[in-house]
């Protein structure tokens, strides 16, 4: 018997909020092998918001996903067939194979891991891409000085938690703007933030002001709408801001500044950037935060959702919030 694929494509394109119907899940026979391929069982599949914007036909920094397409996605998995001289059976590896049991590969793209030190689903957070992106952002982006403030949103999750704690490390002052008592708690609590503002109480602005007396010397941006306003009204003169994300605006129109006059008044560096363009510096940044995961010195969570099937819901709850930590889906 033929072995098959179970895999999920891009059905319909989201008008605004994404859906179930915008998915679908096939299955496909696996094809031979030829020479220079090899073979991967996904175990693990990174769910991150950056998949919302591949599925709009919109101009982007990437190419939009085509309808019926694999939905795409980082995954750590074994490799399980090999006609390749540089990946062996048993191999442990994490590329962007997609929302799929399986996948085949020349290589190219593709990293060995070794989990014995490391656990496997950290390579696709703290150890992966998220980990990467918030040591970009704040060491090349916001470049701190110790006793200087560095807030960042959606400090909870998967970016923000790592770029408060090596803020931490940096001798920062790490403020976080995150949604709900329970993961302010755990902003502080766990992951050793010197505060953590909630969105949602309502007072989001008179709260950060509390916790940032000294002003913000460096913003790391994931979110946009109101924390970025908040903040931008904190920033102290020649502050950078790191920005990543504005996923408040994913699902619908995006959130205008309300006050972006304050760019010029206090002369701030505002530098987007996508972690994918600077490939240059992983090896030090994965090193780095590989040792600091094996020493215990960087905490992070995981949200983990069972079965392929279910990466639609996971997706959709990540949009609107709902999960804690880094989002996954287990795959087998």
């Amino acid at each position: 018997m033929t072995p098959m694929n179970r895999r999920i494509v891009l059905a319909s394109r989201p008008q605004k909020a994404v859906s179930a119907e915008n998915f679908r899940l096939e299955q496909t026979p696996l094809a031979e092998l030829a020479d220079g391929q090899f073979r991967v069982r996904n175990h693990y599949l990174s769910i991150d918001p950056y998949m919302r914007g591949r599925m709009n036909d919109a101009k982007s920094y990437a190419a939009p996903l085509g309808i019926g397409d694999v939905m795409i996605g980082g995954t750590v998995g074994e490799v399980v067939e090999s006609k390749h001289p540089g990946f062996a059976v048993g191999d442990k590896v994490t590329g962007m194979f997609g929302w799929q049991d399986y996948d085949t590969s020349d290589g190219a793209g593709v990293r060995k891991i070794d989990d014995a030190r490391v656990p496997l689903t950290a390579y696709l957070g703290v150890a992966g891409m998220p980990g990467v992106t918030a040591w970009y952002g704040l060491n090349k982006i916001i470049a701190p000085k110790p006793g200087q403030t560095v807030v960042v949103s959606a400090a909870s999750g998967a970016v923000g938690s790592v770029v408060g704690q090596l803020a931490k490390l940096a001798g920062c002052r790490a403020v976080g703007i995150a949604g709900g008592e329970q993961k302010c708690r755990y902003v502080t609590g766990e992951l050793g933030f010197d505060a953590c503002v909630d969105y949602k109480a309502g007072n989001l602005y008179a709260d950060l002001k509390a916790a940032t007396p000294n002003g913000v010397d460096g913003y790391f941006e994931n979110v946009g709408g109101d924390a970025f306003d908040a903040t931008l009204s904190r920033m102290n003169p020649f502050g950078r801001i790191a920005l990543c994300g504005m996923i408040a605006g994913y699902d619908g129109q995006p959130v205008p500044l309300k006050q972006p006059s304050i760019i010029l008044t206090m002369r701030l560096l505002v530098q987007g950037f996508i972690v994918t363009e600077h490939l240059d510096v992983w090896p030090e940044a994965l090193g780095e935060l590989a040792s600091l995961v094996a020493q215990k010195k960087l905490r992070y969570r995981e949200c983990i959702t069972d079965g392929l099937e279910h990466a639609p819901e996971a997706l959709m709850g990540l949009l609107q919030g709902k999960n804690f930590g880094k989002q996954l889906v287990k795959i087998a």
